[in-house]
């Protein structure tokens, strides 16, 4: 596995199989990277430090797409939304930590249905005030998967501040996730999908997220091509 550097963070070379054999394998935390992330990690050390010991970092997003591209490295979107999903069809348990409480009990209830031999052995809505609160509890499951969605940054730390307890698990921060599984969100027509717009229709759909794409979208291809 290569990992490429994109604005002096490094993303690994996989394409959506590979990347999903290499977590089964590596385990440990994996980072799916969007532009915010990186702008993020530019002006927050300890956040940068949590990108750079992560065990695999995807590129979710298509701004990071056409990043690499302009660096010349073809390197394919891998949605994190898909990424777990294909992840829990992979392993046999599975603790789920984020969102409202009644989404996360409506995507709960929805991922045993969709995979019935899956024991979500612990699931936590994202309103706790400490993580000290709930560490120990999920430590002592030992899920074999950990989807935190949570936000970013708040869903990396969190995982980083576990992977010492939990070095057999794999551990994704997932953002939005939940609300997608739990049917309380629907994601992008699947030809906005194809075409790495479905920012676009969810900008649409949600103008509050404009503010949050504009400008950190135009200035983040800017900065790649000045990096050139």
């Amino acid at each position: 596995m290569q990992r490429v550097k994109l604005l002096g963070f490094g993303i690994d070379d996989l394409d959506f199989n590979g990347a999903i054999d290499y977590a089964l394998k590596r385990k440990g935390q994996v980072v799916t990277i969007n532009p915010e992330m990186i702008d993020w990690a530019s002006n927050h050390p300890d956040f940068a430090k949590i990108i750079e010991n992560a065990e695999l970092v995807i590129p979710d997003g298509i701004g990071v797409q056409i990043g690499l591209k302009l660096k010349g490295h073809n390197i394919k979107r891998i949605a994190g939304v898909e990424f777990a999903y294909q992840l829990l069809s992979k392993v046999k348990s599975a603790a789920l930590i984020g969102a409202k409480p009644e989404i996360i009990e409506k995507t709960v209830e929805n991922l045993k249905k969709d995979f019935p031999n899956l024991d979500i052995v612990y699931f936590h809505d994202g309103y706790f005030k400490n993580d000290e609160e709930i560490i120990p509890e999920v430590v002592n499951k030992k899920p074999e998967l950990l989807l935190a969605a949570l936000g970013s940054p708040k869903q990396e730390e969190f995982i980083y501040k576990l992977k010492p307890q939990l070095p057999d698990t794999i551990m994704v921060g997932v953002g939005g996730s939940f609300d997608v599984w739990s049917g309380e969100v629907k994601r992008a027509p699947v030809i906005f999908q194809k075409l790495g717009l479905e920012w676009l229709y969810r900008t649409v759909k949600e103008p509050k997220r404009f503010k949050r794409i504009f400008p950190t979208l135009p200035l983040f291809v800017l900065k790649v091509l000045w990096s050139r």
